[in-house]
């Protein structure tokens, strides 16, 4: 999740290029009821259902001028097949932080 569409296709752009399967997903306005509390200004913890989404909504609240983006990869950060821990998401954050670098 990111709301600054430049910044999203970087990712994807340096995704493609180490061969790791990402996309974009959208920032569903109405999952930010989730992040409203009672005894706080907002929560960090949404439910289970859409916890990813409202985490990325809570980021969106206090980044303000820095590209950002929430990358969900709990689901295919172990596998049971390999018997470990899969790295996946490490090589295209490299490749980003790479790229980001000849930029500057």
């Amino acid at each position: 999740w990111t709301p600054n569409d430049a910044f999203a296709e970087e990712i994807a752009g340096a995704a493609a290029s180490t061969g790791e399967n990402i996309w974009r997903m959208p920032l569903v306005e109405s999952y930010r009821e989730n992040l409203k509390s009672d005894i706080a200004d907002i929560k960090h913890t949404g439910p289970r259902a859409g916890g990813s989404i409202t985490a990325a909504l809570f980021l969106r609240e206090f980044v303000t001028h820095t590209p950002w983006a929430h990358l969900d990869i709990a689901g295919t950060c172990w596998s049971e097949k390999k018997g470990g821990a899969t790295g996946f998401g490490v090589r295209t954050m490299v490749r980003l932080v790479r790229n980001q670098l000849q930029k500057a």
